[in-house]
């Protein structure tokens, strides 16, 4: 039931293009809904859900670090996670020129279920949409009430969906109009390396192979066989003041050639994260976190291409039950011009 009732509250209702203004509003009558259905109780502090989601980034298999304690034998997982994100970049050289400018929504259904004690497999299916977006206003108030630069974003045509890339006076990439569709569905397995549920310290080594099911003309996917490869590691302490949870996870992402940017793309990028949590009580807990890549493009001068990056994601979980939770996070680019402005993220897990 609660996960039909956040399904119709944040799925956007799709018509030529993407219709998001609605999104707030029902978000909020979906809480209301939701805390008059359960009562809050035990929050499990696990990482965020969420990656880099740059255009010309999530279009690749970067995967969230996920937990690192692995489900016991025949329990299962469900997750249904939701980012949206708002990009603005503006930059150019002698030979080079990008613009990046639009929103974009991932719907993915994530799917896990444990095998033994020490293994288990899942599936993600994520449904992505390119538009113009809602957002461009209230981002620019925020920058001007806080003095922020926006990059030139204030002087640009407001919600606008316009990703373009030239080099050497080569047009490489020309998206504006909006669309929806599947993106690249993902495989993964998971083995706990060491500890496990309801132990101080755990660490599991993770994998997951992303198969070239979206289309890449509509940034939807990258064309390419993406696989991980990481390990993630958590420690809990506890005390009078509550629960503290710190995690972290590194590993390298290998990709065969794909068709955005052809001939450019990097085929081994490393990235990690790096996070701590703390549950007050027990409906709660606040969390941040850290995620950083190495660039996924060579040949350019331009920071949104060459340059590492890092975002920093801030939020909590909320408990609805023992097994229903709901985190929410915003994600804000520390490395100007390498991810999104701006990313809303909110995850809704089940276990059973």
């Amino acid at each position: 039931m609660v996960f039909r009732i956040l399904f119709f509250i944040i799925f956007p209702f799709y018509e030529g293009k993407t219709r998001l203004f609605q999104f707030f509003p029902n978000l909020l009558a979906g809480f209301i809904i939701l805390l008059s259905a359960f009562v809050l109780q035990a929050a499990e502090i696990t990482p965020f859900y969420t990656q880099n989601r740059s255009p010309l980034v999530q279009i690749s298999g970067l995967p969230p670090i996920g937990n690192s304690s692995l489900l016991t034998p025949g329990r299962g997982d469900f997750r249904l996670t939701v980012d949206l994100a708002n990009n603005f970049v503006d930059d150019h050289t002698s030979d080079e020129s990008i613009i990046l400018d639009g929103e974009e929504t991932r719907i993915s259904l994530d799917a896990r279920y444990g095998i033994s004690r020490n293994f288990e497999i899942g599936i993600v299916i994520p449904y992505v949409i390119q538009s113009g977006g809602f957002l461009d206003g209230f981002i620019d108030g925020v920058h001007d009430t806080f003095g922020a630069s926006g990059g030139g974003r204030d002087q640009a045509p407001k919600n606008r969906l316009l990703y373009r890339y030239v080099k050497d006076g080569q047009e490489r990439l020309n998206l504006h109009t909006s669309s929806a569709g599947l993106g690249d569905i993902s495989l993964s397995a998971a083995w706990q390396v060491y500890g496990g549920p309801n132990q101080t310290a755990s660490i599991a080594l993770r994998s997951s192979l992303e198969l070239p099911t979206g289309d890449t003309s509509q940034l939807h996917g990258g064309g390419s066989m993406d696989l991980s490869l990481w390990l993630v590691g958590g420690r809990n302490f506890s005390g009078a003041y509550g629960l503290l949870n710190l995690f972290g996870a590194a590993g390298l992402l290998g990709m065969t050639d794909g068709n955005v940017l052809e001939g450019q793309q990097e085929n081994l990028v490393a990235f990690g994260s790096l996070g701590i949590g703390w549950s007050p009580t027990r409906w709660i807990a606040l969390k941040i976190q850290a995620n950083a890549n190495t660039p996924f493009y060579h040949d350019s001068e331009l920071i949104s291409l060459s340059q590492n990056s890092v975002q920093l994601t801030v939020g909590g979980t909320l408990a609805f039950s023992q097994n229903t939770t709901l985190d929410v996070g915003f994600t804000q680019d520390i490395i100007k011009r390498t991810s999104p402005d701006a990313l809303f993220h909110l995850s809704l897990r089940h276990q059973f």
